[in-house]
């Protein structure tokens, strides 16, 4: 007899969750609060066992005979199953990336986000920081030929997280000194290890840097790309066709970005008037000090703006904006960490923003800061938060269908493509008027840009030269910006795509809308469906 389709799913998205608590983090499910993954070789085999079950059970099911919403869900969960399959066998980050045994984000979550009392949550976080040595034990017998740039990152990251378990455990354990005896012991315990770690992560940079031991490259080389592509976008989208129209929509938005210059200058509509244009905004700029609570006061701008002009339907939920913790640095500038679809309990979203390093020069400092001056902040506040990120996460955490299927995860292309468009739409309402529109641009030229260097680095060898030509001269990006963008491209591969190929499917469906209905309807309609990959939206919308 054929399974019902509702039934399996359900038991798929449990043992996803059971098999690997940062999947139930971020989705909000407390279940497994006191565990850290296991990455030894016996477990991942285990969960690849797991998933090839899953993926026979979920092909016999016949798709046809389900209504729409499962048939979607049926879609979602089957490309989940089979990108974990994919990454488990073919990618092997764990083996060779010491940045995906980084407990940070696990502990951080129960640390940070009050979705229970502090004792319970210290309890919870005693068994994750008793886990904390044998899981270093394990990265280290499971690591090797790690990339240098990897380990350069991870260095920075480990010693963050050691300083948030001695910073912020002993707040914690005032309010409820009672589990103290628990929970002091495995902090110590776990701090150690992480310095341990942190030795080890160095010595393999020294060694780097001696040439004694050189590590993998970081690129993952055009069969890897091209299939972990697939699997990321979800979209019938070649590798080909996407640097193609990347590399077309890059100088259609250039002509774009000279036109608004020239109206801001009065000049030519020239490159050197679009840098002229762009000097002139970055004079306005925060600091350390204060890019903080410049975020904070856009968000309010933001939030009356999107109120007063009607563009999308508001929550109430918080958004609380802070500044990124030092274990989560190194990647980018800014992120929005959002309660999972699961949470049953009204915590907030967190929109993180990270001031720049301790150790960076006063000229790179300045050159951040003309790269985030007070327009380019406020446009980035419309991407994390409002109506960007923030905004449609909450709205996808009010959807509830048959299955638990999208309160699992979210497609990276609608999510970031939504906060793409999200920017576009802010800007032609009027959002700042025109300094903030050059701005958006310019994240346009980036977006493109991003998809661009993600594929020829990865595939083609681009060389670091060429990667910053690119983005200085066709992207207008400061040097420190682009300098940060070249090490992200190495450490992560195929999400940078994910804007520009999101946007320009978001952005095709923000233009189906019918006649007769208001853009605020459309756009809560597009936002009513969980975050499911935008193809599978257009199916769920009838576009």
């Amino acid at each position: 007899m054929p399974q019902e389709f509702a039934p399996l799913a359900e038991r798929i998205v449990d043992a996803l969750l059971e098999s690997d608590p940062s999947v139930a983090l971020y989705a909000g499910d407390h279940r497994f609060d006191d565990l850290l993954p296991d990455l030894s070789r016996d477990a991942v085999a285990a969960d690849t066992a797991m998933l090839r079950d899953a993926a026979d059970a979920l092909a016999q099911i016949d798709d046809t005979g389900l209504d729409p919403q499962e048939r979607v869900d049926h879609a979602v969960l089957s490309a989940w199953v089979d990108r974990r399959l994919f990454e488990n066998t073919e990618i092997r980050e764990h083996e060779w990336n010491p940045l995906e045994h980084n407990p940070g984000p696990l502990l951080y979550a129960l640390i940070a986000r009050p979705f229970a009392p502090v004792d319970q949550r210290l309890s919870s976080l005693a068994g994750r920081l008793a886990a904390v040595p044998d899981a270093l034990a394990t990265a280290r017998a499971v690591l090797a030929d790690c990339p240098r740039t990897h380990l350069e990152t991870a260095v920075g990251q480990f010693a963050g997280v050691a300083a948030l378990v001695r910073d912020e455990v002993p707040p914690m354990l005032a309010q409820a000194p009672q589990v103290g005896a628990a929970v002091r012991p495995a902090a110590e315990a776990a701090a150690a290890a992480l310095d341990e770690f942190g030795g080890w992560l160095r010595e393999r940079v020294s060694r780097a840097e001696d040439g004694d031991e050189g590590g993998r490259d970081e690129r993952l080389g055009r069969r890897l790309f091209e299939a972990r592509l697939w699997h990321t976008l979800d979209t019938d989208l070649s590798a080909a066709e996407v640097l193609r129209r990347a590399e077309k929509n890059l100088d259609r938005v250039t002509e774009r970005i000279r036109a608004a210059a020239a109206e801001l200058t009065g000049g030519p509509a020239t490159d050197a008037t679009v840098r002229a244009a762009l000097d002139r905004l970055a004079a306005e700029h925060p600091d350390d000090d204060t890019i903080v609570d410049l975020a904070r006061v856009t968000l309010d701008e933001t939030t009356g703006f999107v109120r007063a002009n009607d563009l999308v339907g508001l929550v109430d939920d918080p958004c609380v904006i802070l500044e990124m913790p030092e274990f989560a640095r190194g990647v980018a500038v800014a992120y929005c960490d959002p309660p999972g679809p699961m949470e049953t309990v009204p915590v907030p979203t967190f929109y993180c923003i990270s001031p720049t390093p301790a150790d960076w020069s006063p000229e790179r400092v300045a050159s951040f800061y003309r790269e985030y001056n007070s327009h380019m902040v406020r446009n980035l506040t419309v991407h994390e938060a409002m109506p960007g990120h923030f905004l449609q996460l909450a709205h996808a955490r009010r959807f509830r269908g048959s299955t638990r299927v999208r309160q699992l995860g979210w497609s990276g292309p609608f999510v970031e493509g939504w906060a793409v468009y999200a920017e576009e739409m802010m800007a032609d309402a009027g959002f700042g008027g025109l300094p903030v529109r050059l701005q958006q641009l310019k994240m346009q030229l980036r977006m493109s840009i991003n998809a661009i260097l993600d594929q020829l680095v990865h595939c083609e060898g681009m060389t670091e030269a060429e990667g910053m030509a690119l983005m200085v001269e066709r992207g207008f990006q400061e040097e420190g910006e682009a300098a940060g963008k070249w090490r992200r491209a190495l450490l992560t591969s195929t999400q940078l795509s994910t804007y520009f190929v999101g946007y320009t499917e978001v952005a095709g469906i923000a233009a189906a809308r019918p006649a007769g209905t208001a853009p605020r309807a459309w756009h809560d309609a597009m936002l009513a469906h969980g975050s499911p990959p935008p193809r599978h939206l257009r199916t769920l919308l009838g576009v």
